[in-house]
């Protein structure tokens, strides 16, 4: 199947076909994981695990970088 981009603002947008969004059971709101390896691109719908996986993660990040602040606040 060959597609081309279709202009939305300043943006592009791809238009996905409704078989297609029917087969991998996404819809408008369902999160997707976009991933390239410098001459492909790869869209799947993201696992609620990988979503929680990046929660924590940036979660970790936050906690981190302000620990300090945080302790302070909680006195």
């Amino acid at each position: 199947m060959t597609k081309t981009l279709t202009a939305i603002g300043n943006s592009l947008g791809l238009i996905i076909d409704r078989p297609i969004l029917e087969l991998l059971k996404i819809d408008k709101n369902t999160p997707l994981e976009i991933e390239t390896d410098g001459t492909s691109l790869t869209i799947r719908p993201q696992t609620k695990d990988e979503r929680r996986a990046r929660v924590r993660a940036s979660t970790k990040k936050l906690m981190d970088a302000h620990d300090r602040t945080f302790k302070k606040l909680a006195k």
